[in-house]
């Protein structure tokens, strides 16, 4: 882009000079051309390299794109002028063919950096794959082998902060999992004896011995990775705007230069040299710059107004995605809601019991310990000994005080719980029930209520229980939403919705969302989300407040909006310079000097977005 620029400009010098001297010599004249063609000749085959190589390439499989017309028309311009040149005539366009690719490469270059750079998601959900697992012998002997050589039916030790390195069943041992690979849950749950367990996921304060039932191509993980290649390669299904116009436009092009050239030449009778003058100048005036430029500037610009209020923009076409949605799937922890937790039912609970088993919670880094310990004002932890999977047990001057789960505590009877709970247990008196809640994000409520005024239909996908789910969907308003859902019923869920037409939003932020991501027609994640699921994503948003899925929406409809604007500009353009063309009333310089112009009204359009204040849907 650089190198076109330059000469460009200083073809352009050369030119108004020759353009100019009325009175000019013949011979300074020459001189000026072959100066020209030094410069110009050497910096279209530089410059138009990503042209010639396109277009070769469309040749060579019997296809036409947009570069076909513009190598062409370059190749012909500078072609026809040298000719002139060693002729000694008195017109030569290289100012043309060289500033044509000046501004098709700038087209290129705001393509590129809107579309970004490639991600390799399933390398890094491998990298969450162990390498190797501690074998335990039948004599008790402890070894370490690859992943590559366990077998089904060998036991593995999994100690306190270890990853699991594979699918099995637990034999000995209790301790907490973190599950959020497979629910996306960020409370880990309590695995005890004959539970499974999953390769990826991460194991508490307990140490566990389990029995192989997978393991490597066999694990959930590797499940997880063969979705995401899937959804990946479902993506092609996609077809850009701009790619679209150009299989119907290079044709038409094509066509009305060969006709140009055969009215003139043998119609007309204006021989071969006139009639190839007008076939480029046909072949610049129509020359695809303002319709190359009418997709990708308006998503730098839209991609710049994003990134303003902290929403980045990942790939080339989700803008133009995101503005065809018309559903919208959220998952519920950690997109609705907040990874915090907080006590319900704080206020109908003793002070005293609620302060003693926040000191008792504050010697735990259990989430849900942490939550309960944030009640402790001040006081200091007591000294408590923890169970891996049960609780926490403090010997006081009166007794023991245990605080964990129901069993734990030996509450009987009651009904199921429905919410995350702890129980208190103290040496003399009732035991006490400890209810927490995921807080709604910033923001959530007014997000889903602006979206279904935007005419979306909204859905929630969550693996958690039924009972927090329902309870977060009542808030928002959401009629539509699913449980308990695993990686592929969400990938499921969002097939069914594409099958009957419709182009789904996926919000996301856990390791299980990182397929149904990739899967859904566009996705956004937030910043605190895991890196997997923020790599799968189109579109990555800072900050806890769910106004940022609407403010994207917004935009990309309005980015859209402009897009389509930009393509009726460059219609009107071709619908007025064509007819001037044919008619040979314009010369190849005329014709470079349109086309620019028309580049530039298609920028200056686009810049609309960056001026307004508010994208409006």
């Amino acid at each position: 882009m650089a190198v076109a620029g330059f000469a460009a400009a200083n073809v352009m010098l050369l030119s108004v000079g020759v353009w100019a001297g009325a009175d000019m010599g013949e011979s300074t004249r020459t001189l000026l051309h072959w100066v020209s063609a030094a410069i110009a000749l050497p910096s279209v085959a530089y410059a138009g390299r990503p042209f010639f190589y396109s277009a070769a390439k469309a040749l060579a499989a019997r296809a036409l794109n947009m570069d076909v017309p513009i190598s062409l028309a370059v190749i012909l311009a500078a072609g026809m002028s040298l000719v002139q040149t060693i002729a000694g005539g008195d017109q030569v366009y290289f100012d043309a063919s060289v500033a044509l690719l000046f501004f098709l490469l700038v087209g290129r270059y705001l393509d590129r950096r809107a579309r970004g750079k490639a991600h390799e998601v399933g390398e890094h959900l491998l990298a969450l794959s162990a390498t190797s697992a501690t074998v335990v012998d039948d004599d008790g002997r402890r070894r370490a082998l690859p992943i590559s050589q366990i077998e089904a039916l060998m036991r593995i030790e999994v100690r306190p902060g270890d990853q699991v390195p594979v699918d099995g069943k637990v034999l000995q041992g209790t301790s907490d999992i973190d599950l959020s690979l497979v629910n996306g849950e960020t409370v880990p749950q309590p695995v005890s004896p004959g539970e499974r367990v999953f390769a990826g996921t991460v194991n508490g304060a307990g140490n566990l011995i389990i029995e192989v039932t997978g393991a490597g191509e066999n694990t959930l993980l590797q499940e997880i990775v063969r979705l995401m290649e899937a959804a990946q390669q479902s993506r092609s299904r996609y077809v850009r705007l701009a790619d679209r116009a150009a299989a119907i436009y290079a044709p038409v092009v094509h066509g009305l230069a060969l006709a140009a050239f055969l009215l003139w030449t043998f119609i007309l009778g204006a021989g071969a040299e006139r009639g190839l003058l007008i076939a480029i100048a046909v072949l610049i005036i129509t020359c695809p710059c303002a319709l190359g430029l009418a997709v990708p500037v308006v998503q730098v610009v839209a991609s710049g107004r994003l990134f303003r209020r902290g929403i980045l923009v990942k790939e080339g076409d989700a803008l133009e995605r995101l503005a065809a949605a018309d559903t919208v799937v959220f998952d519920k922890t950690g997109t609705l809601t907040t990874a915090a937790l907080h006590v319900t039912n704080a206020a109908s609970i003793d002070p005293e019991d609620l302060q003693h088993a926040a000191r008792m919670a504050a010697g735990s880094g259990h989430p849900l310990a942490r939550a309960l310990a944030g009640h402790a004002q001040g006081l200091s932890a007591l000294p408590v000994v923890e169970e891996p999977g049960l609780g926490l047990e403090y010997a006081g001057p009166d007794g023991t005080d245990r605080l964990g789960s129901r069993t734990w505590c030996g509450v009987e009877g009651g009904a199921p719980a429905d919410a995350p709970e702890l129980w208190l247990r103290r040496a003399a008196g009732r035991p006490v029930r400890f209810a927490f809640e995921d807080t709604l994000r910033d923001g959530a409520q007014q997000a889903v209520a602006d979206l279904k005024r935007m005419g979306l239909a909204i859905e929630i996908l969550s693996g958690d229980a039924a009972a927090p789910v329902a309870r977060v969907a009542e808030a928002l308003g959401v009629g539509n939403w699913q449980a308990a859902c695993k990686p592929q019923d969400k990938i499921a869920r969002l097939a069914d919705l594409e099958e009957n037409g419709h182009k789904v939003l996926m919000v996301g932020d856990g390791l299980n969302d990182a397929p149904s991501l990739r899967t859904a027609s566009v996705s956004m994640s937030p910043a605190s989300a895991m890196y997997l699921s923020q790599t799968a994503a189109d579109l990555v948003f800072q900050g806890e407040n769910l106004r940022a899925v609407v403010e994207a929406v917004r935009t990309a409809r309005f980015a859209r909006r402009l897009i389509f604007q930009n393509f009726g500009l460059a219609v009107v353009y071709n619908a007025i310079a064509i007819p001037l063309a044919v008619a040979g009333l314009v010369t190849p310089l005329v014709a470079a000097i349109a086309m620019s112009s028309s580049s530039i009204v298609v920028t200056l359009n686009a810049l609309r977005l960056r001026l307004g204040r508010e994208a409006r849907p």
